[in-house]
Parts: C-alpha cells; sequence; structure tokens
C-alpha cells in the first residue's frame, strides 16, 4: 500500500486511528504490552493477517511510521485494516489478562490470509491473550474442576485418558507450555482448547449473584435429568412410550454423538431400536465380532455415560427400584404394560450392576438367561 500524493478518505482514516492507537499504547498503562507480539491479539476467526507484521512486538511496530509499515510489500489496504484492528484489540486487552511470561508464538498459518477459513478451532491461530481469557472465565466461574469431557462437543475428538482431567490441569498453563508437555500433540491441544472455547463462550458475559448458582452440563443429559426427577415426583408411572422418548432416545443420541459407529450400532441392537433387543451372543454374530469384543464395547458405552453423567447411576436405578416395586411384571419378561423391556435393557446397558466381560459370575449378574445359554453353548 503505498500512499500517492493525494490520501483517499479510507488511507487518511487508517493514519488517523494508527496515530491514535500509538498514543494510547505507548501511554504509561500499556508498559506489558510493548513486549508482546502482534500475534498475541489473533483470533481463529481472523482474515487477510498481515504475516509480515505478526513477529513483531508492538514496541517495534510503533516505532516505525505509518507510511513505512504500509509500503512493506505484500501488505495491501486489507491488511492494513487488519493491523490497525489487531492494535485496536491490543488497546482494549486490560493488562492483567496478558500472559505472565515472554513467549516464542507460533508461526501463523498461510491459510489465515485467504479466503477459506475452517470451521474447527485452528489451533495455530489461537493467541495467547485469547487463551489467558479463555483460563479466567473457567476459574472465575468455578469450573475449573469440571472434567475435559462432560464438557467436550463430542468424546471422538478427545483421547480417553483425559475425558476425566479437571479443566484446572491446564488453567496455569500458557500455549507454549502446553506444547512442552509429554504426549500433548496437536490433536490432544485442540481438544482441550474446543473445551475451553465453548465454555468461555458460555459464561463470558455472564455476571454473577450470590444466591444463585450456574450449572454446565451436556444439553441431553440435562433434560434426561430433569425428566427423571419429575417421573420420580408424579403418582403414576410413566408408559413405555414417555420412557423412549425422554429416557432411552437422548442417552442413545448422547451415545451416537460420543462413540464410533460401531458402538452406536451396537447400543441400537441392544435396544431394539430396530427390531427385537439383541443378546450378546446375537450381537456379535450380526456385526462379526467375538463376545468379548462386544463387551469391550458395551463397557465403553458405561464409560462414556460415567463421565457425562456421573451422577445418573443412581437416578436410573432409583427409578429402575421404583418400576419393580410399583409394577412388578415390568422386569422385561414381557408382561403388564408392554414389560417396559426397552428401559431395563436401557438401565443395563447405560449403567450395569456390574462391570461386563469378566468371569461367569459377573457377566451373569448383567444377563442370566443370556449368560445360561452362552454357558451351555461353551459345554
Amino acid at each position: 500500500m503505498r500512499f500517492g500524493r493525494t490520501m483517499t478518505a479510507e488511507e487518511i482514516q487508517a493514519v488517523g486511528r494508527f496515530e491514535g492507537l500509538r498514543n494510547v499504547l505507548l501511554s504509561p498503562g500499556y508498559a506489558e504490552h510493548l513486549d508482546k507480539p502482534l500475534c498475541y491479539w489473533m483470533l481463529p476467526t481472523d482474515r487477510r493477517l498481515p504475516l509480515a507484521f505478526l513477529g513483531r512486538t508492538l514496541r517495534e511496530l510503533l516505532s516505525v511510521p505509518f507510511a513505512e509499515l504500509a509500503a512493506t510489500p505484500g501488505i495491501g489496504r486489507k491488511k492494513v485494516a487488519s493491523l490497525v484492528q489487531l492494535l485496536a484489540r491490543a488497546a482494549n486487552t486490560d493488562a492483567a489478562d496478558l500472559p505472565s511470561v515472554i513467549l516464542d508464538p507460533p508461526p501463523p498459518a498461510e491459510t489465515l490470509d485467504g479466503d477459506d477459513h475452517a470451521e474447527r478451532l485452528d489451533v495455530a491461530n489461537i493467541s495467547e491473550v485469547t487463551w489467558a481469557q479463555w483460563r479466567a472465565s473457567v476459574v472465575r466461574h468455578g469450573l475449573a474442576d469440571e472434567a475435559l469431557g462432560r464438557l467436550a462437543p463430542s468424546l471422538q475428538n478427545m483421547t480417553r485418558v483425559v475425558w476425566n482431567t479437571p479443566l484446572s490441569a491446564y488453567c496455569g498453563s500458557t500455549l507454549a507450555e502446553m506444547r512442552a508437555m509429554k504426549t500433548h500433540g496437536e490433536k490432544r491441544i485442540a481438544a482441550i482448547l474446543e473445551v475451553f472455547q465453548a465454555t468461555h463462550a458460555i459464561i463470558a458475559q455472564m455476571g454473577s449473584q450470590d444466591h444463585l448458582a450456574v450449572r454446565i452440563l451436556p444439553r441431553r443429559i440435562d433434560a434426561v435429568e430433569r425428566w427423571i426427577g419429575h417421573a420420580l415426583q408424579r403418582p403414576d408411572l410413566p408408559c413405555p412410550a414417555d420412557l423412549s422418548a425422554n429416557f432411552v432416545e437422548p442417552l442413545l443420541d448422547q451415545v451416537r454423538t460420543d462413540a464410533s459407529q460401531q458402538v452406536a450400532a451396537l447400543a441400537e441392537n441392544r435396544l431394539g431400536v430396530a427390531g427385537p433387543i439383541t443378546s450378546v451372543r446375537q450381537a456379535a454374530r450380526m456385526m462379526g465380532l467375538t463376545r468379548a469384543r462386544v463387551y469391550q464395547l458395551l463397557n465403553e458405552i458405561n464409560d462414556i455415560m460415567m463421565v457425562r453423567w456421573p451422577t445418573g447411576r443412581h437416578q436410573t436405578h432409583e427409578l429402575r427400584e421404583r418400576f419393580r416395586n410399583e409394577a412388578p411384571g415390568s422386569e422385561g419378561n414381557g408382561d403388564g404394560d408392554g414389560g417396559l423391556q426397552q428401559f431395563d435393557a436401557a438401565v443395563e446397558l447405560f449403567y450395569p450392576g456390574s462391570r461386563r466381560g469378566a468371569a461367569g459370575p459377573v457377566e451373569r449378574a448383567f444377563e442370566p438367561a443370556e449368560q445360561e445359554g452362552e454357558l451351555l453353548e461353551v459345554s
């Protein structure tokens, strides 16, 4: 961008904004800002960034006349506008939100300069300032003890070993420190940042009241939990259709979100979504798996529910106990009130009485009739 003898109104406006921001950022209250590279104020949605300037500190940039910056090769009007926007973002950043140490920023992705922008979070383009703001939001609203897996959009994008890791494990780390952690590659870091970003988006503008508290949990789990609370209070028992719509289907949808297609198909077979409820032996034959592998997949479903809804075991078993006390013919035997067979199968699928796939007695506790048939077959 080179200025001619007569500048346009747009160029005059850009010069005015730059000089105004220069005066603000060079004032005493912004001393901590000056040694931070410009890329600290990048956001994932930014486009046409001035790549030539991103690695330079504000002190270096503000010491150069605007005309000289605008004459840098590859810097046009849109990139000058992006430069001014990043400076404005720096001027609006409180010093308390800045990282406590100066770190070498990651190299900017070339794709940021194009028109296409990936929908998924681009880890390489998250600034330290943005990351610091996300962490501060989590701590300020008392969510640091929540498990990563509980708040993740999908567990399929997150390594199992960090499902139960609390957010506090990363609240004190900068991006550079996270990248230096063992086993923390870009995929794992992206999944962690995705949780912080989603949480921050909800609570950033949220005020606080001493007499009120806010819970954040998966939407489907919240709906099921509230429905069970009402079901335990109502004088009559929910009908099978009500149970299917408000208990079975939402939890099955959660499994579809968090598990592979193979695990979701197994869950559907076990609940008889598209046909009769299948036994482990039947599911193994249909899917071409060993029964031991089927039990592993079933335990994966339980693992998902335990991280998504840790208190679900108590609530679902309490509801089932009420059915057994008030409707003795509803324990999956096909008698009375439609048998409520699917509900009973769902409780055992999502929150089994014991871990599945161990020695005979444990499996027998899970499915007595089915295990008896399997033992006869082995004999």
